[in-house]
């Protein structure tokens, strides 16, 4: 388990009883640190999760590029920059997968279509468009390894101060479907708890 804190992400990585390796997902140099460990330690990647995101609520006419700029570091750069750098220990393993965390909120059809739309942040809604477009091209360019990404919906967690109507398990009830499926999971998807999600 990944994470930029040591002290909670050694006693969350505890808790479930993994092992934690400390990533800072928008510097090169703790990516890169992260990849040597889990290489040494086991020699491969099964499953790439990556989760880290951060959130910003500029009304439209205040938001700026350097608004923009912190979000994508961390929401979109952050997928690519551990992407990348996890590649060669995702093709080492025997079926390799990548879960990108985005959002309904990425979502043109919820901007556009739903009550969700007066909840809108240039910087966030457009940092997690992209994290779904960067997803579905990996899909397309990597076809040994299964690219998909994830809506987990409005969950009780840090990024809301812990007002999100669904509980951080029914938050990751789809990324752990995805995770399970191994060798038979899709490829280039966008969904949710309850399915597809529209683009």
């Amino acid at each position: 388990m990944g994470a930029r804190d040591p002290e909670r992400g050694q006693a969350a990585a505890a808790a479930l009883g993994a092992r934690f390796v400390q990533l800072d997902v928008t510097d090169d140099a703790s990516v890169g640190a992260a990849v040597s460990v889990v290489g040494e330690r086991v020699g491969r990647l099964d499953i790439l999760i990556n989760n880290a995101g951060i959130g910003g609520r500029a009304a439209a006419e205040e938001v700026t590029a350097d608004d923009l700029r912190r979000l994508y570091e961390t929401n979109v750069f952050g997928v690519v920059r551990v992407t990348h750098a996890f590649l060669p220990l995702l093709k080492a393993a025997e079926a390799p997968s990548v879960i990108n965390v985005s959002s309904g909120m990425g979502s043109f059809a919820a901007m556009t279509e739903t009550e969700w739309a007066r909840f809108g942040s240039v910087a966030y809604c457009s940092s997690k468009s992209a994290v779904t477009m960067v997803t579905i091209q990996y899909a397309n360019g990597l076809p040994g390894i299964r690219f998909n990404a994830v809506d987990p919906g409005y969950t009780a967690t840090d990024l809301n101060g812990r007002t999100g109507t669904q509980t951080v398990q029914e938050g990751t009830d789809a990324v752990v479907r995805l995770a399970l499926l191994g060798g038979a999971a899709p490829t280039g998807t966008f969904t949710d708890r309850n399915g597809t999600v529209p683009w």
